[in-house]
């Protein structure tokens, strides 16, 4: 007897688990915060950031480089303010530099 997995779409999978629907959340939420900050970093920036985890106060960004890390580590307080007063309780916002399998 031959078993068929069908297959579905994340939004299905969302739908039909918590947990899943809990990550959907998070994900849009961290993409919303993105969003919001862009007007607030360096333009020559803004391809070298994505929206990373959040963790109950911590949004975490995910960065190319150190240099990047570096340039808007002095921003990050500009940040923070800017997404309270738009609603969101951040308390911090971590760097994370992301490491490239170069060869």
């Amino acid at each position: 007897m031959q078993r068929r997995h069908q297959s579905i779409t994340w939004a299905q999978a969302s739908m039909a688990s918590p947990t899943f629907a809990k990550l959907s959340e998070l994900v849009r939420d961290s993409a919303a915060r993105l969003k919001a900050i862009e007007p607030l970093i360096p333009p020559m920036l803004r391809g070298a950031i994505q929206a990373g985890p959040i963790e109950g106060g911590t949004w975490c960004l995910l960065l190319e480089s150190n240099a990047a890390a570096a340039k808007l580590r002095q921003q990050l307080p500009a940040f923070e303010a800017h997404l309270r007063s738009r609603g969101w309780e951040v308390t911090s916002i971590r760097l994370k530099v992301q490491s490239s399998n170069r060869r």
